[in-house]
């Protein structure tokens, strides 16, 4: 025979079960927004780090630039003095500076191709990147979305969970509710029944004398070993 408190506990129970669920899929709220956001993040730096590849190539171009403007000006420098020298070991010894600025030039502007190269693939990759990573970012965004909406929802229904827990409340006599109320922070579910003469909740063997309580159900039966309300489940 069940004791009478426990219908109005199981309704409890019940309730207070969705009610706590609904409080779980609230409190992951922030940890998913901010995983998503930590993506939407990821992918701002991937186009970041694309970007400053291609602009670090430009810059680079533009210092090879102008130490070519520096080599030409040498050379145009040696050319001129060539030309108005008369002694020969001058005219030689100027000869060897034109040769060595002309190769000086010629290897800079042999890596000022290569940059140039490196700058179109970079932009085609960086254009590639960019495009991809905003579809993607784009999706994370919209996850977003729906999280907020799904943290609005979570938050109505929460608040008629714990309405319908307070209306709960009431059909349950106040000894019974105390128990109730100090058993659940500890262990979930708190009203569990006993079959085979072991607890439903901790499946370890309850006392003769708390398995005779359950059986009898004039008082409010409890687990000797993990405290949680019980009652006779019939085989």
């Amino acid at each position: 025979m069940r004791h009478s408190a426990i219908e109005p506990l199981l309704i409890l129970q019940d309730r207070e079960r969705t009610r706590r669920s609904l409080s779980q899929s609230l409190a992951a709220i922030p940890g998913d927004r901010a995983r998503v956001q930590g993506k939407i993040d990821a992918e701002k730096n991937a186009i970041d780090a694309a970007k400053a590849e291609w602009r670090g190539l430009e810059s680079s171009k533009k210092l090879l630039e102008t130490e070519i403007g520096v080599a030409e000006g040498k050379l145009g420098k040696y050319r001129t003095q060539q030309s108005l020298v008369k002694k020969n070991d001058e005219y030689q010894a100027l000869g060897h500076e034109i040769d060595t600025a002309e190769a000086e030039i010629s290897k800079l502007e042999g890596q000022e191709l290569e940059i140039m190269y490196e700058i179109d693939n970079s932009k085609e990759r960086f254009a590639t990147a960019e495009k991809e990573l905003h579809v993607s970012i784009a999706d994370h965004e919209a996850r977003l979305v729906t999280i907020t909406e799904r943290e609005s929802s979570l938050t109505a229904e929460l608040k008629e969970a714990e309405s319908i827990v307070e209306t709960a409340r009431v059909d349950v006599d106040p000894k019974s509710l105390r128990v109730f109320d100090q058993v659940a922070p500890q262990t979930f579910p708190v009203c569990v029944a006993v079959n085979g003469g072991k607890c439903g909740g901790c499946h370890l063997r309850v006392s003769g004398e708390a398995e005779g309580v359950t059986r009898k159900g004039d008082e409010l039966g409890r687990c000797d070993q993990c405290a949680r309300i019980i009652w006779w489940e019939s085989s």
